[in-house]
């Protein structure tokens, strides 16, 4: 059976293997982003630099992709939609693994840019792909799926690049997740249907969908929600310090995962019958666990049970809001998720940016406030938004 047939055929079944393997490329995706933030004191030591430097490893990387993204994907709409994927997966290898074998810090960070360049592209145009392989009505379904590899990314793969980089060192960590993008791109060559690209016209262009309300919103609630969540997640070390957490920083990724995993299995069931509920629920549990940690944070137990509560409230993060934004347009997906995943990457930038200069101030409970502090708006915007997200 031909690819095209393949992807024929999955207008009606859905094609589950093709989706594990798109999800399998957001899993590196997210790991190759957030890899840094499980190591901060090894990267420091290592190259002699401060935590906020560190951090900018994350914050540079999501600037990249935040810059790029609409641009990069109004120039690539006509490329082959898989030869285009295989593109990125090469940038994403080669940025980690020569970012594991130098030791000059302006390199690491153009190496970090790169494969920010190539985050920009694809997270926009894989929700996309995949979701031209699928009935309309499973669109948020295909989305929920193919997004969950960046919560299994959170959930299993940052604990276990995390224990490998604290015991064979960082840069065996960004070498490995490098060799093991390799493999993905060897299997995606031979698997993944090909799929032609489309015309941008200026009905479909970013300026275009910028002038509509709905996606004017769900920009506003990416912002609210990145920021709360990412302002506290790329210092998560220095909070699991701050708080003394039993079983340390492994401990609280492998809860916030647990938490993220079931939630990102109630989004692929879900969204795309209960997008508001999902939207307003993420929001309230992001309040609820923050809290928690606020009055109960050196308490065994109840600490623990906050980080969980924090991963049910973080795992559909990408899913939801990618699925708002494709709810707003007809066409030309691709542009509308690239305009909200730039939104996303500048947020990332935005939250770890003022987290950092934050924490040269206060001590890291602070970051907490500030995730309480922009969750209310989003709570309460995506509790009224009955149009956007219904």
């Amino acid at each position: 059976m031909s690819k095209q047939n393949i992807a024929k055929q999955a207008k009606g079944a859905f094609p589950w293997l093709i989706m594990i393997l798109m999800s399998s490329v957001t899993f590196v995706g997210i790991l190759s982003e957030l890899m840094p933030s499980g190591v901060l004191p090894q990267i420091m030591s290592d190259l002699n630099i401060s935590e906020v430097q560190t951090g900018n490893l994350v914050g540079y990387y999501a600037i990249a992709s935040a810059i790029f993204a609409i641009p990069l994907i109004s120039l690539t709409m006509r490329v082959n939609r898989k030869y285009l994927l295989l593109i990125l997966l090469g940038g994403f290898a080669i940025s980690n693994i020569i970012a594991g074998l130098v030791y000059d810090y302006t390199l690491i960070i153009i190496l970090r840019i790169i494969g920010g360049i190539c985050a920009g592209v694809m997270w926009p145009m894989i929700a996309a792909y995949g979701m031209r392989l699928v009935d309309e009505s499973q669109h948020g379904k295909a989305i929920a799926v193919i997004m969950a590899g960046n919560t299994l990314g959170i959930s299993i793969g940052m604990p276990l690049v995390t224990a490998i980089g604290n015991d064979y060192g960082w840069r065996t960590e960004f070498i490995g997740l490098g060799i093991f993008i390799i493999v993905i791109g060897l299997i995606a060559l031979f698997a993944l249907p090909s799929t032609p690209g489309e015309k941008l016209t200026k009905s479909s262009s970013p300026f275009a969908l910028l002038k509509i309300p709905a996606v004017l919103l769900v920009l506003l609630l990416t912002l609210l929600g990145v920021v709360a969540h990412y302002g506290v997640y790329v210092y998560i070390t220095s909070l699991v310090d701050e708080i003394q957490l039993a079983g340390g920083i492994e401990s609280a990724l492998m809860l916030f995962g647990a938490g993220s995993l079931i939630s990102v299995l109630l989004a692929i069931k879900y969204t795309d019958k209960h997008l508001r509920a999902l939207t307003t629920a993420m929001f309230g549990l992001l309040i609820v666990s923050m809290v928690l940690v606020l009055l109960f944070g050196k308490i065994t137990g109840i600490a623990h049970f906050a980080f969980f509560l924090w991963g049910l409230s973080f795992g559909p993060l990408v899913t939801l809001l990618q699925a708002a934004v494709s709810k707003q347009v007809d066409s030309a997906i691709d542009v509308a998720t690239s305009v909200q995943s730039s939104v996303f990457n500048l947020s990332i930038m935005i939250g770890s940016s003022v987290a950092g200069l934050m924490l040269g101030i206060y001590s890291p409970l602070s970051l907490v406030y500030l995730a309480i502090a922009l969750s209310i708006p989003g709570l309460i915007i995506a509790i009224s938004s009955k149009k956007t997200l219904d």
